[in-house]
């Protein structure tokens, strides 16, 4: 996928992932939380270009930087996340504000890699972004699945 191609996913997805935290939503047992960041992962390694051959060290350097921001949005982003039970034993979760911060420091955080990356010559390709959203999306859905399992209302599934 091109570098446009990569861009548009990349938006469309963070666009759709911060529209429906806010609304509330039914954890279920079992389900595909880990489809989406598994679908980014292959995109963005696909193409291969995450670490720029150029600048091989610097880049993984930079590449771990984000994927480090990435973990701790995750993790920001699940405690940020409101989570109740209902009557009915069901979870719900809905986004707040803190978590709604959360997306907007990391986003900083990262154009400012990226400018880090850029002034020292370091070409970074957009799988790396994909990368980091994936990460960001699988710890803060795992947090939230285990964060839901103890608070009982959600059995883990045997598949």
């Amino acid at each position: 996928m091109s570098g446009l191609g990569n861009a548009v996913v990349i938006v469309a997805v963070i666009g759709l992932v911060i529209a429906r935290q806010m609304r509330p939503r039914r954890i279920r047992a079992g389900g595909r939380w880990w489809l989406l960041p598994a679908v980014l992962v292959v995109l963005a390694v696909r193409d291969g270009g995450v670490v720029d051959s150029a600048h091989r060290s610097t880049s993984i350097g930079m590449l771990a930087a984000e994927l480090a921001v990435a973990v701790v949005m995750g993790f920001g982003w699940a405690f940020t996340t409101r989570m109740w039970t209902e009557g009915d034993g069901s979870v719900w979760t809905q986004g707040t504000k803190a978590a709604l911060g959360v997306w907007v420091v990391g986003i900083a955080v990262r154009v400012a890699l990226y400018g880090i990356a850029a002034a020292m010559g370091v070409h970074q390709h957009s799988g790396s972004v994909l990368l980091a959203v994936a990460a960001t999306l699988l710890i803060r859905s795992g947090v939230l699945m285990a964060r839901a399992q103890h608070a009982g209302g959600v059995k883990r599934a045997i598949t």
